[in-house]
């Protein structure tokens, strides 16, 4: 791609997060989502593949549905009280319709269906793209419009999200297929706080990135699109292999690494407001989750797959760690023990 082009496209990328994200007025939020979703399909199909193809068809489909129903759910908020301010009160059918199109956006359950697809359809940079920096606006909007949704619909999706993200991973081999299932039960975790505690959703929003990046960076180095590729990443960088296995269990919410404390918080503050069936349902579907990132660990770390010396290629090539690599590991291990400094 042309340079000047992809400064454009990834300028307007940045541009349309952070109108949406600084907007008060339901026009300007739908403004940003659109300059949003239009900026990524020509990335996401710059790739001449069918595949490639189809994930850009699909991914402008959803996104624009989504934002079609959020131009509508405010319209119609504006007719009944006279208003576009994104944090003034809602009717109920505003309520509805916008809890429907930021469920689409962020591709939680039971609108998940198109963000495995679209990941598998795609590079593994743009798979990062899509399952950390799209993932802003519609965040943006929810902690905007918290107050306004209904809290035990957002607890349900979140749930359902939590629980389809650990079910879904089970079956698959391809690392960005689990990726976008991982994606899916975070954000059901995020989901399901933000009625309550904004700020614990904001914390979780950043650990997830935190966490998600250098995992996203260590499959791009290694070249890993299966599990089967994700065998000979030590014989690439045994310093690598060991770090993403610490990885992988910060993302499943093992103590003490960093994953834990969003899990922590949540489930805390969950028991707090009595909502133990909740709490329950989300402390055992983690553990869904928890049991691909350890299968993802074993293979990457912890076993030999049995190839001959001669298919044994990568301990040729040194590998370059990029800087965001170097700089997001130790975040998405180590920030446990600043938990308190982090929720005040």
């Amino acid at each position: 791609m042309n340079p000047t082009t992809s400064t454009i496209i990834l300028f307007s990328l940045a541009t349309g997060t952070i109108l949406t994200a600084s907007s008060f007025h339901w026009f300007m939020a739908w403004v940003g989502l659109e300059m949003n979703t239009l900026a990524i399909i020509p990335i996401i199909s710059k790739h001449h593949h069918p595949r490639a193809t189809e994930a850009a068809t699909k991914y402008f489909l959803t996104q624009a549905a989504a934002s079609a129903l959020i131009l509508f759910s405010s319209t119609i908020n504006a007719w009944q009280s006279g208003m576009w301010n994104i944090t003034q009160p809602m009717g109920p059918l505003s309520s509805i319709l916008l809890t429907m199109a930021l469920t689409m956006k962020l591709g939680l359950a039971p609108a998940h269906f198109w963000l495995p697809e679209v990941l598998q359809g795609t590079t593994l940079h743009t798979a990062l793209i899509i399952s950390t920096w799209q993932k802003l606006a519609p965040m943006a909007l929810i902690f905007l419009t918290a107050n306004n949704l209904s809290p035990t619909t957002l607890i349900l999706i979140g749930t359902l999200s939590t629980c389809i993200g650990g079910w879904g991973g089970l079956n698959q081999t391809q690392t960005r297929k689990l990726m976008a299932y991982s994606s899916i039960a975070h954000f059901g975790w995020m989901v399901t706080i933000s009625p309550m505690l904004t700020n614990i959703m904001l914390l979780n929003l950043t650990v997830y990135i935190l966490m998600t990046t250098p995992m996203f960076m260590a499959l791009i180095l290694t070249k890993s699109k299966t599990l089967q590729n994700m065998t000979t990443t030590w014989a690439l960088s045994p310093a690598l292999a060991a770090l993403t296995l610490l990885t992988l269990l910060s993302m499943g919410g093992l103590p003490p690494l960093s994953g834990f404390m969003p899990k922590w918080l949540i489930l805390n503050e969950l028991i707090n407001q009595n909502l133990i069936l909740v709490s329950t349902i989300m402390a055992m579907s983690t553990l869904l989750s928890l049991f691909f990132y350890l299968r993802l660990t074993y293979i990457t770390a912890l076993t030999l797959a049995p190839n001959t010396q001669n298919t044994t290629y990568k301990w040729r090539f040194t590998p370059i760690m990029p800087t965001i690599l170097v700089t997001t590991i130790p975040a998405a291990i180590l920030m446990l023990p600043i938990t308190p400094i982090l929720t005040q």
